[in-house]
C-alpha cells in the first residue's frame, strides 16, 4: 500500500513540475483526496484478503489472561512474576526432566559454568571461625602475582571489613569478583601481621580437567568433571604433556561428570577414533538429523584406553563413552551411566531469563538411544535410589538394561540402549560409604576445617616433600592425625569412634588426599586418592592383562 501511494505521488509531482507557468491548479486538492481514499480502500482490501489486522493486538493466551486478572482483581497483593515462573516450571515438567526455565538472576552463574571462566582474583577461600581463609591460589593468576599465599586471612576488601562479622561465602565472592582489569585493594593477615595488596581482576578459569598425571611409567590418568567451552583445550594440554612423559595407555575418568557442551565431547572422541567414523547423531521432530563425525587425525588413536563411569556420568559423558564403546576403542569400567540422551538448546527470553528446551535426542554410532524412560518425574529423579534398592549398584548381574533394544559394536559385541551405557567391566558401589557418620563428616565443614588448620600448623613439614606421591609414600603420622581429627570432630558433635574399621580406612584415605590438595592442588588430591581407588586399580589390571 505505501508503494502504490508513493508512485502516484511521484507522478503528480512530475505533472506539477511540467506546468511551471501555472501557480495554482484548482483540481489538485481534489486529486490528492482521491489518492487518499484509494489508499484506504487498498488497505481495506489487503486486510480482508490476508486476514491481517493492522494496528490491532493479537489475542492473549489464556495463561496470560489469568495472570493479568490475578494482578488486577485478586483480593490480596500477589507477585505475578513468581506465579508465571511457577506456571512455566509446571509446563516444562510435563515435557521432560531436562527442559528448564532459568530466571534472570540465576542465568549468569549457570552460563559461567559452561563458559569455563569468570572475572575475579583467582583464590579459593574457606570461612573458618568467621574468617575468610585462603586455601588455594591460582597458579599464575592475579592473586599469586600480587603476592597472596595459602593461609592468608582476609580482614578487609576495599573499605569493607570481612572478618568477625558473620561474612557469607556469596557475599565475599561478590566482593572479589568484578569487571576484568579493574583493581581491588585487600587487607590480609599473615603470621599475625596485617598486609595490604592491590589485585587487578582477570579472567579466572573454572577447570573442567581435575587431574592429568602419570600413574606409572606408561599409564596416564585424566579426570574430566564436566564439558565446558574450555574442556577440549584443557584435555589436549594434559594429553600432550602425558605423551611427552612417555604415556602408552590412558585411564579417562568420567565418574560424576554430568555432561555439558556436546562439541567438546565430540572433539575429544575425535582424538581417540580414526578415519571419518561417526561419533554421535541427533534427531528431533523439528530439527534435521545431524551427524558428528571424525574430522582430523587423533592424537591417541593407538594405545590402550579405559573409561571410568558411574551412575552420575551423564549426557556428553555418555556420548563420548558410547562412541568409544560402539567402535570397540575403549574398555568401559564401572557402573551403568545415568541415561540422559536429550539435546537442549538455550533461548534468551525478553526479560533476560532463558529457556533450555529439549529439541532432539542423541544416538550412538550403532543407533542406540541412551535416554532412560522418563514417564513420571518422581520415578526419574529417584532412579539412582531405586538402582541401589534393586541391587544394581552392587550386583553385576543386576547391572543390565533388560528392556532395552540390543545393538552390535563394530566387533559384534552386544550392547543395549534406552537406559544409559552399560560398562564392559563392572565395579560395585562401596556401601560402606553410606554410613551416616561418614556422610556427615564429608558433607559438613568438619574435615575441611581440620585439614586447613593442620596444614597451616605444619607447613614446614609439607615442604620436605617434593610431590604428592612422595608425601603419600612417606607420611607416617596418619594415626596421630586421625586421633586429632576425632577430637576435633567431637566439638562438632561427630563421634568418629563409632566408625567401622573399613569406614575409618576410607575416611583416613580421604583425609590424606585432602592434605595433599593444599600444596599440590587437585592433581595432588587425585594422585593420593587413586592409590587405593578400586575402579582405578581395576583399570590398571585390565590394561596390564592381570
Amino acid at each position: 500500500m505505501p508503494l502504490v501511494i508513493h508512485n502516484i505521488y511521484l507522478n503528480l509531482r512530475h505533472i506539477n513540475m511540467q506546468q511551471e507557468k501555472k501557480k495554482f491548479q484548482p483540481w489538485l486538492p481534489l486529486l490528492f483526496s482521491l489518492v487518499l481514499v484509494a489508499g484506504i480502500l487498498i488497505g481495506y482490501q489487503l486486510r480482508e484478503n490476508t486476514g491481517q489486522r493492522f494496528f490491532q493486538a493479537g489475542n492473549r493466551a489464556p495463561l496470560q489472561e489469568v495472570i493479568d486478572l490475578i494482578r488486577m482483581k485478586y483480593v490480596d497483593s500477589v507477585n505475578t512474576d513468581t506465579l508465571a515462573d511457577i506456571a512455566i516450571h509446571d509446563i516444562l515438567l510435563k515435557l521432560d526432566p531436562h527442559s528448564i526455565y532459568i530466571p534472570p538472576v540465576e542465568l549468569p552463574e549457570m552460563n559461567e559454568d559452561l563458559q569455563g571462566n569468570f572475572q575475579g582474583v583467582g583464590v579459593e577461600f574457606h570461612i573458618f571461625q568467621d574468617t575468610v581463609n585462603v586455601v588455594s591460589v591460582l597458579e599464575k593468576g592475579p592473586s599469586e602475582k600480587a603476592g597472596l599465599q595459602v593461609g592468608d586471612q582476609f580482614i578487609k576488601v576495599g573499605d569493607s571489613v570481612v572478618a568477625g562479622n558473620k561474612i557469607t561465602g556469596n557475599r565475599i565472592k561478590n566482593m572479589l569478583r568484578g569487571p576484568g582489569s579493574s583493581k581491588i585493594e585487600v587487607t590480609i593477615l599473615r603470621n599475625g601481621k596485617p598486609m595490604k595488596f592491590t589485585i587487578p581482576r582477570g579472567i579466572i578459569p573454572i577447570p573442567s580437567v581435575d587431574a592429568a598425571y602419570m600413574i606409572d611409567q606408561q599409564t596416564g590418568f585424566i579426570r574430566i568433571n564436566k564439558f565446558s567451552e574450555t574442556t577440549y583445550e584443557e584435555f589436549m594440554q594434559g594429553l600432550e604433556d602425558l605423551q611427552q612423559k612417555g604415556m602408552k595407555q590412558l585411564i579417562l575418568d568420567l565418574r560424576g561428570n554430568g555432561g555439558g557442551i556436546l562439541s567438546e565431547a565430540v572433539d575429544i572422541a575425535d582424538e581417540f577414533l580414526d578415519e571419518d567414523k561417526l561419533i554421535v547423531f541427533t534427531k528431533g521432530s523439528h530439527v534435521p538429523v545431524i551427524n558428528y563425525e571424525c574430522k582430523r587425525p587423533g592424537l591417541f588413536e593407538q594405545g590402550k584406553l579405559t573409561v571410568l563411569i558411574d551412575e552420575s556420568s551423564a549426557s556428553a559423558s555418555e556420548i563420548l563413552t558410547g562412541a568409544l564403546q560402539d567402535w570397540d576403542r575403549a574398555t568401559i569400567i564401572g557402573r551403568r551411566s545415568f541415561g540422559k540422551g536429550l539435546v537442549q538448546e538455550q533461548y534468551t527470553l525478553n526479560d533476560g531469563a532463558a529457556l533450555r528446551l529439549t529439541v532432539a535426542r542423541y544416538y550412538t554410532p550403532s543407533g542406540r538411544s541412551i535416554q532412560k524412560p522418563y514417564t513420571g518425574n518422581d520415578h526419574y529423579s529417584n532412579d539412582i535410589i531405586e538402582r541401589y534398592e534393586h541391587g544394581e549398584l552392587v550386583n553385576a548381574d543386576s547391572n543390565k538394561i533388560m528392556n532395552g533394544k540390543a545393538f552390535k559394536t563394530s566387533k559384534g559385541r552386544t550392547v543395549y540402549g534406552s537406559g544409559g551405557i552399560m560398562p564392559d567391566v563392572f565395579v560395585p558401589f562401596d556401601t560402606s560409604t553410606l554410613s551416616s557418620t561418614l556422610a556427615d563428616l564429608y558433607t559438613s565443614n568438619t574435615m575441611s576445617n581440620f585439614v586447613y588448620r593442620y596444614y597451616i600448623e605444619h607447613k614446614s613439614e609439607f615442604k620436605t616433600y617434593n610431590s604428592a606421591i612422595t608425601f603419600a609414600e612417606n607420611f607416617s603420622n596418619e594415626e596421630l592425625v586421625w586421633n586429632e581429627l576425632v577430637s576435633f570432630a567431637a566439638s562438632d558433635s561427630l563421634n568418629l569412634g563409632t566408625l567401622a574399621p573399613k569406614e575409618k580406612l576410607l575416611a583416613q584415605r580421604r583425609l590424606k588426599a585432602l592434605l595433599a590438595r593444599l600444596p599440590w592442588r587437585a592433581n595432588g588430591f587425585y594422585q593420593v586418592l587413586n592409590m587405593k581407588d578400586v575402579t582405578v586399580q581395576k583399570a590398571l589390571e585390565v590394561m596390564n592383562g592381570k
